[in-house]
């Protein structure tokens, strides 16, 4: 079902839908408060906004002005977000994981006139800037102030109580202003987190966003009996759109993941029907169910991939609408044996998972969906509001990522590289119009900077970033991230990196699974002081030897893994190696680990 109700911007998609739904018994949002999830009625949440609003009206910010939120996945982030968004304020989201030096670099170069923060870690970084950031005049503070604080800060309470004593001298100022905003009008500046150079704001209007929540809405099927599970980050364009705008304009009820570690809990208390989500955590999730199969009994084993290979056949019979009786009774079976209880994992309520921000291992896709839980791709970007192009429930193709949503136009230049329009491409990068007139050109189209080829039924399929392919020395053009995926599709292996650039061959850096790799251990009666200690023993050596072997298989002799070297620490996004969306940053990896790159070619004679 599309949207409950019409509207042009986000600043009348707000007004529109909690009018719709004031007397609702629904809650809009599930947020938890003292370890247990806690309902927000339509009405709060509007009164909520409202007082926000005048409260930033009562410091002075008006239409146009620049405000930055600096803060984890909370409620106070979507009351913020609207209180902006309603009254022409244009939002700066910061991921939390920011350091103070590049959070001054983008309050700087959008000339950030206020912020908001969750808490003290995140205003102790502003504390650190505000003498630079010299446009910088108030911070307003989610929890309570603490007892030395700056005479520039205030808390979100104090905040209400200023648009509270605003809103009696001015009852209609807040409507008057929704009522203002027109769809040109700017919405956000979303800084790139970039895995190269020097992070770039992405300036969005209220049309660009409004046309793909409208365009998403109409491939991807949500309703008001929905309930999402949000734990991807706001300041992120994909989760911005779709697990907060479109889900709140087509009536669903939103819970928040309380962080990335909770899932699996917050799973089971909220039981969601749809879910937006990055690979990662599906190849969590496959990693962790084929781990707990092979530890098993022999009987659950043989059970386990009994059912997995009646659930593919019955996939394909379903696709082309001839299922004998005999499968459908097997796979009842199964599903009573195996699939339900997996299915009870996840709530057991999921009709469908959205997967983007990085690419879908086909294989994934091809397992879940045979345990009965489908994920459909998509694809986009930032600079795109951010979706481009989606499976359909009903027209979907495993490893690759759909065809176009309504009103985008999608074409293959010359070299490969995907180009877009539409209504949703962005306005240009704030304050830098080389870099914009570099990724938009003069008709109108957008260099994504991804390569790509749509195959002969007219699905997309990305092959890697335009920057990160490489050539080797050989002259072979290599995609890595490919084989990344076949790689951590092992058990043992939690993430990977391949190198190769200008190099005869291609070696990997791997993170092991160290759960994973203890067990094994265990079972093999392998003694050892500590994980470090574990990684160096031949057996382990040996055992990522054979792991690498089977990718290799699979591969063509130009992309085979001819060395590698295990890491004893996981690339996070602390440590700057990863971006908000777990992607890898492969620039500041291969820095990292230069010397140990260069020792696996010399082992070989290079």
């Amino acid at each position: 079902m599309p949207v409950v109700k019409p509207f042009s911007t986000i600043a009348e998609m707000f007004d529109v839908i909690t009018r719709h739904f004031i007397d609702s018994e629904k809650p809009a949002y599930l947020y938890k408060v003292a370890g247990v999830y806690k309902p927000l009625s339509y009405k709060e949440l509007r009164e909520m906004v409202e007082l926000t609003a005048c409260g930033l009206a009562a410091l002075g910010l008006k239409k146009g002005d620049k405000v930055g939120i600096i803060s984890e996945n909370r409620i106070e982030w979507i009351i913020v977000d609207f209180a902006m968004t309603t009254t022409g304020i244009i939002d700066v989201p910061v991921y939390p994981t920011l350091t103070a030096k590049q959070i001054e670099y983008i309050f700087n170069n959008a000339g950030v006139k206020a912020t908001f923060v969750s808490n003290q870690v995140q205003l102790s970084k502003v504390e650190k800037i505000y003498d630079n950031v010299k446009s910088l005049d108030k911070v307003i503070i989610f929890t309570e102030k603490g007892i030395t604080a700056p005479e520039y800060l205030l808390s979100l309470k104090e905040l209400m109580e200023l648009g509270r004593d605003f809103r009696e001298k001015n009852p209609d100022y807040w409507i008057n202003m929704i009522r203002e905003i027109k769809p040109e009008d700017i919405l956000t500046i979303i800084y790139t987190s970039g895995t190269t150079g020097e992070p770039k704001g992405v300036v969005l209007t209220h049309k660009n966003l409004v046309s793909n929540i409208l365009s998403a809405t109409q491939v991807v099927p949500m309703t008001p009996e929905d309930t999402f599970l949000s734990y991807l980050p706001f300041s992120h364009s994909f989760e911005r759109m779709a697990g907060f705008y479109a889900a709140f304009a087509c009536g669903g009820i939103v819970a928040l993941a309380e962080s990335i570690d909770t899932i699996a809990q917050n799973l089971l208390e909220v039981k969601p029907t749809v879910m937006t989500s990055v690979p990662r955590l599906f190849e969590r999730l496959y990693n962790r169910i084929i781990k707990g199969v092979e530890s098993g009994p022999a009987l659950r084993k043989k059970i386990f991939y009994w059912a997995l290979d009646v659930g593919k056949k019955y996939v394909q019979a379903s696709k082309k609408g001839n299922v004998p009786a005999w499968l459908k009774a097997q796979y009842a079976l199964a599903d009573k044996l195996v699939f339900s209880k997996l299915k009870e994992r996840t709530g057991g309520r999921i009709k469908f998972f959205v997967s983007g921000g990085a690419a879908l291992a086909k294989e994934l896709g091809e397992f879940f969906e045979a345990l009965g839980i489908k994920i459909i791709e998509g694809y986009g970007l930032t600079e795109t509001s951010p979706v481009l192009t989606v499976n359909r429930l009903d027209d979907y193709k495993f490893g690759t990522v759909g065809k176009p949503i309504p009103g985008v136009e999608i074409k293959i230049a010359e070299d490969g590289e995907i180009l877009a329009r539409g209504p949703n491409v962005m306005l240009g990068y704030y304050n830098n119009p080389e870099a914009t007139a570099e990724a938009i050109d003069k008709d109108g189209w957008f260099h994504t900077g991804d390569i790509g080829y749509f195959d002969e039924d007219g699905f997309l399929v990305i092959t890697d970033r335009k920057k990160h392919i490489f050539v080797s020395s050989g002259g072979k053009n290599i995609a890595p991230q490919p084989i990344e995926s076949l790689l951590v599709q092992s058990n043992y292996i939690d993430q990977a990196v391949v190198i190769g650039e200008g190099k005869p061959f291609l070696t990997a850096l791997i993170v092991p699974d160290f759960e994973a790799i203890n067990d094994y251990a265990k079972q093999q009666g392998i003694q050892f002081q500590d994980e470090k200690e574990l990684l160096h023993r031949d057996e382990i050596y040996r055992l990522f030897e054979r792991e690498i072997k089977k990718v290799n298989k699979e591969l063509a002799q130009h992309e085979h893994i001819r060395n590698f070297r295990l890491l004893e620490k996981p690339f996070t996004i602390e440590d700057g190696e990863l971006t908000p969306t777990l992607k890898v940053k492969r620039k500041v990896v291969e820095q990292k680990y230069k010397e140990l790159i260069e020792k696996m070619y010399e082992e070989l004679g290079v």
